[in-house]
C-alpha cells in the first residue's frame, strides 16, 4: 500500500516521515520523495494518528488520487532539474509521459485543474530557482548553467530568468554577493 504525502520534497522531510512512522510503530518498506510504501494497510485510528503527526512537520496525507499525481509530477520536475543523468535533455512532455505512462495532455489537464496553473509554468519557476542555486552556491557561469539545464542558448536563459525575477542572472548574482558582504 502506498501513501502519498504532500510537501515531502527534501531529505529532511524523508527523515521526518521515517521518525513519525517509527514512533507510531507503522512498518514500511520504502520511503521516497512524496510517497511511502507500507507493509500493510492502516486502520482508521492509525491513519488519523499519522495525519496528526505529519502536520507537525507541515506535511499532509493526500487521499485524492489526482492531488497525489500532481504532487508526483512536481517531485519529478524538481528531481529532473537536479539530475545529471541526461534525462534533462528530453522534452518535458516526453519525460513526464514516459515516467507516468499517461498522455501529456491528460497529465497537463489534471495538473491545471488541481493547481490552477500549468505544468510548464511550474517547470519554468523551478528552473529559475535552480538557476539561482547554481549561480550562488555552485558558482557556475550563465553559459555552464545554460548547458546543464538544456537551454537552447544563453540568451534564452537570461530572457526567461529576467521575465520571472525582473533582473538578469548577472545582476542577481551581484546583488546576492553584495548582500552577503554586508552581513
Amino acid at each position: 500500500m502506498y501513501l502519498y504525502i504532500k510537501n515531502m520534497v527534501c531529505v529532511r522531510c524523508i527523515m521526518a516521515v521515517r521518525s513519525v512512522l517509527e514512533s507510531l510503530a507503522i512498518s514500511y518498506t520504502c520511503i521516497e520523495l512524496g510517497r511511502v510504501q507500507l507493509t500493510t494497510g492502516l486502520n482508521v485510528s492509525d491513519l488519523d494518528r499519522l495525519r496528526i503527526s505529519l502536520q507537525h512537520y507541515e506535511l499532509e496525507l493526500m487521499e485524492n488520487s489526482k492531488k497525489a499525481l500532481v504532487e508526483q509530477i512536481k517531485i519529478s520536475i524538481v528531481e529532473l532539474l537536479h539530475s545529471s543523468d541526461g534525462e534533462g535533455a528530453l522534452k518535458l512532455s516526453v519525460y513526464l509521459s514516459k515516467k507516468f505512462h499517461h498522455d501529456y495532455t491528460f497529465l497537463s489537464n489534471v495538473f491545471s485543474s488541481e493547481e490552477g496553473s500549468t505544468i510548464e509554468r511550474f517547470y519554468i519557476f523551478n528552473k529559475v530557482k535552480r538557476i539561482k542555486e547554481l549561480l550562488v552556491y555552485d558558482h557556475l557561469t550563465v553559459k555552464e548553467i545554460s548547458f546543464q539545464l538544456n537551454y537552447s542558448s544563453d540568451a534564452h536563459l537570461c530572457s526567461q530568468f529576467k521575465k520571472f525575477t525582473g533582473v538578469t542572472p548577472t545582476m542577481f548574482k551581484k546583488k546576492w554577493e553584495s548582500e552577503q558582504c554586508a552581513l
